[in-house]
């Protein structure tokens, strides 16, 4: 069974959120549905998309967690971002958290160092 996830981040300001995104996640989107819409693949039958939606803009929660953490995280800082935060917790299991501009958290966690 394939099963493809679509996460989405409502956003009030189309053109800077897609450039905080495409800064957060390395790449142009991967497609662009509509004006409103813009899609990043993370992963094989995995994306991100943000849309247009103002009133719903901030609210957004999603994590994920990635095998190069370390690397990742350097790499999201060479293009200018730095974390929010950062927390460990008491197995070990680290995350970053960001913010995007309507404060949107898209946090990327990894295994004990």
């Amino acid at each position: 069974m394939t099963v493809d996830l679509f996460a989405g981040v409502p956003v009030r300001d189309y053109t800077a959120a897609a450039a905080w995104y495409e800064r957060l996640l390395g790449a142009p989107p991967s497609f662009l549905p509509n004006d409103t819409e813009a899609v990043w693949e993370l992963a094989e039958h995995r994306y991100v998309f943000i849309e247009v939606r103002p009133e719903h803009a901030g609210h957004a929660m999603h994590t994920v967690f990635v095998g190069d953490f370390d690397a990742r995280i350097a790499q999201i800082a060479e293009r200018g971002l730095a974390p929010a935060e950062r927390e460990t917790y008491a197995n070990g299991v680290r995350k970053a958290i960001f913010r995007d501009p309507d404060g949107n958290e898209i946090g990327f966690g990894g295994a004990p160092a």
